[in-house]
């Protein structure tokens, strides 16, 4: 089995250094670099391939967000998961326009984390419950709302759309709706093209700004 091969970003070598740790734990996981600012994690994603970064969102020399802009740009297939000490509305938003897979507060436990990892891995978008309810809730309240591609949306991919905007990972998705995961990936390639997104968090935001799902309580 092949081992998913994660790049570590942060600034704080207590934080890198304990995350290395952590996954060196791991069977299906191995930390293949380090890197301590955003410039760097930039050119180790070049030059180590990565499946996986862990990218701190504020890092000196180049802001996380920013290296993860470029890293995406260059590598469409690495998947970033967003970690930060903060809910602060600006990141979470500026994560999303990035199109980055995941955003993850630090005080996170160490299995959650690894299972981020592990679910970005495999395509999917994992998201703060806290922090993705704060940022939902400005877009969902925001005025002259489009709903131009609302209409669409077929019975059966609004059903995968509401889903995949309450956190369920394609396997509960194909669980609970009795479909093949396939068929479930086949939907949600379908509903990014039909309401212009180019990913799970983007569709997840939208979902909630069109009025499809109520936010939760």
């Amino acid at each position: 089995m092949d081992k998913i091969k994660v790049l570590v970003a942060d600034d704080h070598v207590l934080f890198r250094e304990g995350l290395r740790r952590i996954l060196a734990d791991e069977k299906d996981i191995e930390c293949i670099g380090i890197a301590e600012d955003g410039q760097t994690a930039v050119e180790l994603a070049k030059q180590l391939n990565p499946d996986v970064v862990t990218m701190d969102v504020a890092m000196p020399k180049m802001n996380g967000i920013d290296a993860a802009k470029l890293i995406k740009a260059a590598n469409r297939d690495i998947a970033i998961l967003m970690l930060s000490a903060y809910q602060y509305n600006h990141y979470i938003l500026a994560c999303i326009r990035a199109e980055v897979n995941g955003y993850l507060l630090k005080n996170t436990t160490p299995a959650k984390l690894v299972n981020a990892i592990r679910m970005v891995h495999q395509g999917e978008g994992v998201y703060d419950f806290e922090a993705a309810v704060k940022i939902l809730g400005k877009l969902a309240s925001a005025k002259n709302i489009d709903l131009t591609y609302v209409d669409d949306l077929k019975t059966r991919e609004l059903q995968v759309l509401k889903l995949a905007a309450i956190g369920k990972s394609n396997k509960e998705i194909s669980t609970e709706l009795h479909i093949s995961e396939h068929t479930v990936r086949t939907h949600l390639v379908n509903i990014f093209k039909k309401i212009q997104v180019g990913s799970r968090s983007e569709a997840t935001a939208y979902a909630y700004k069109e009025g499809l799902m109520e936010l939760p309580d």
